[in-house]
């Protein structure tokens, strides 16, 4: 069984593995300060508001986030685990097809909300829900709303992640050690503290390839050998720091015989990304662009409103008045028309034409395109594929050009008990047209091998030997090819039809993934 992702430092041999075992973690029979712990009774799910904030480390002061004291009281683990028994149950997507285990024979949280999920699969054998994650309470609220964590700001990419080992950097963040060091798109690593990245597999050195690539704190130093783009290879410390996301970067204007085409590269669904996205899409609406290069290769998703609004930049008033960017499709305990997360009406998201995430709102510029150019790889996820998705549904033509995107139309709330917040699939998202069935995800119609929604475009491999938003760089030099063409010039990545990971050392024609923390590959929604 897949135990769930908490939100740990990401690593080259999987992001996190957690033990299932109903050992570990705090003492489920701890009453020694609070209540007797509950009896379960198989089938039967009192409601979560029974068990909320009964805490085995009950938090004191004030709730940041609400600005309210926190609720919690003294309770055990077991209390927790009743908790997530019975939310699971009200809001889980699938919950028909989770197990009913007794909460009080697992004394980690952690372990018992792995059972709490569906273990299905999909037509092609993947796990039906691989995005059942917690996080850090705390962290959370942090990172969601400003970008900030620790690290290099060089954003790693695996190409290969059992030996012979490839990683090289995909982007690096504007003013970061990882730029002062001189890290640049392309640049692989060869050994990290003395450890050679490409073939050492033991524990040992896994352990310190993924505890120095991915540092937890700051003030962290390690050196790293690399070799660059023209085949010279020196060594460089890194010193771990804030870092602060730039979700959009190289914002480009250009020039072609036939008008101008905008470009630009769009990283996180962040809150802090709301106001770059807008000077971005004023920029290219000055510029009088008349078609868009969305870049969405390495884009996990983040919050769905964000999506909204891009989507909104890109369709115009016109296109988008009265219809529906995302419905949310919650189990089928409640009616269609509910909302069992907020109590409120279950209405459809529309194309948001202002801006929802910063204060004041203002009206949100907009290009008003019949269609668009998306730049996909497989680390575009859930709320990127929503921007595919949802403008699809108002029939604004959507041309994909990469590899086949992760496959995720679903969704949640994320959910605090006691300073963990817990991500369960709560809903599907449907566009205006009531489609939202891509588990496999997005492809290009010339992919082989892969079962995604086909959407015209082209399959292309990702090459790190060019910046991004230089327009030789496989992806765009093939989009711009097409664009004039219609027809798919796959030398243009110097890659084939298909596209697949690789441990050769051509970058002009690789793919691979970036480990990320969980959240940043999800549809998140947020409370009103």
């Amino acid at each position: 069984m897949e135990s769930p992702r908490r939100a740990r430092r990401p690593g080259l041999l999987g992001l996190c593995l957690l033990t299932l075992a109903a050992c570990g973690g705090g003492d489920g029979n701890d009453i020694s300060a609070g209540p007797a712990n509950p009896t379960w009774t198989q089938g039967s799910y009192p409601a979560s508001s029974t068990f909320a904030a009964h805490c085995a480390a009950p938090r004191t002061g004030i709730d940041p986030a609400t600005n309210r004291a926190y609720p919690d009281t003294k309770g055990s683990a077991t209390w927790e685990n009743f908790w997530l028994r019975s939310w699971t149950h009200e809001l889980y997507l699938w919950y028909r097809e989770v197990p009913d285990v007794n909460p009080a024979t697992y004394s980690s949280t952690e372990a018992y909300f792995a059972l709490l999920k569906t273990s299905a699969t999909t037509s092609t054998g993947k796990a039906k829900d691989r995005f059942h994650f917690t996080y850090n309470t705390a962290d959370w609220v942090a990172y969601s709303q400003s970008g900030v964590s620790a690290g290099y700001g060089a954003e790693w990419i695996v190409l290969q992640g059992t030996p012979p080992r490839q990683v090289v950097v995909a982007f690096t963040e504007p003013g970061s050690p990882a730029v002062s060091a001189g890290l640049t798109r392309g640049v692989q690593v060869l050994t990290v503290d003395g450890v050679d990245l490409v073939n050492d597999n033991t524990t040992a050195g896994v352990n310190t390839l993924n505890a120095a690539l991915w540092p937890s704190s700051v003030n962290e130093q390690h050196t790293l050998t690399i070799r660059e783009l023209n085949g010279t290879t020196r060594s460089i410390t890194l010193t771990s720091a804030n870092i602060t996301s730039t979700p959009v970067q190289n914002v480009t204007v250009l020039p072609t015989g036939s008008g101008n085409v905008g470009y630009l590269l769009f990283n996180d669904h962040i809150a802090s990304a709301e106001q770059p996205l807008i000077n971005a899409f004023t920029q290219l609406q000055n510029a009088a662009v008349t078609d868009l290069v969305l870049d969405l290769r390495y884009n996990g998703g983040g919050y769905l409103v964000l999506a909204s609004e891009v989507a909104y930049m890109i369709a115009g008033q016109t296109a988008t008045a009265g219809r529906t960017f995302e419905r949310m499709a919650f189990n089928d305990q409640y009616a269609t028309n509910v909302n069992p997360v907020t109590g409120d009406a279950n209405t459809p998201m529309l194309f948001v034409g202002t801006s929802s995430l910063s204060s004041p709102s203002v009206s949100l510029p907009a290009l008003n395109l019949s269609r668009v150019f998306v730049l996909t790889g497989r680390d575009t996820c859930s709320a990127s594929e929503s921007i595919i998705n949802g403008l699809r549904g108002i029939g604004l033509q959507v041309i994909q050009v990469g590899s086949t995107t992760c496959g995720k139309p679903y969704g949640f709330y994320p959910e605090d008990n006691c300073g963990t917040t817990y991500f369960s699939i709560q809903i599907q998202g449907l566009n205006n047209a009531g489609f939202g069935d891509y588990p496999d995800g997005f492809s290009s119609q010339n992919t082989t091998g892969y079962p995604g929604v086909l959407l015209p475009g082209c399959s292309v491999a990702d090459d790190f030997t060019h910046t991004l938003g230089d327009p030789a760089e496989g992806r765009l030099a093939a989009t711009l090819f097409y664009r004039n063409n219609q027809f798919c010039n796959v030398s243009a990545s110097g890659s084939g039809a298909r596209v697949k990971i690789q441990s050769a050392t051509d970058l002009s024609a690789a793919d691979g993934l970036i480990p990320k923390q969980p959240w940043r590959e999800n549809r998140i929604l947020v409370r009103r």
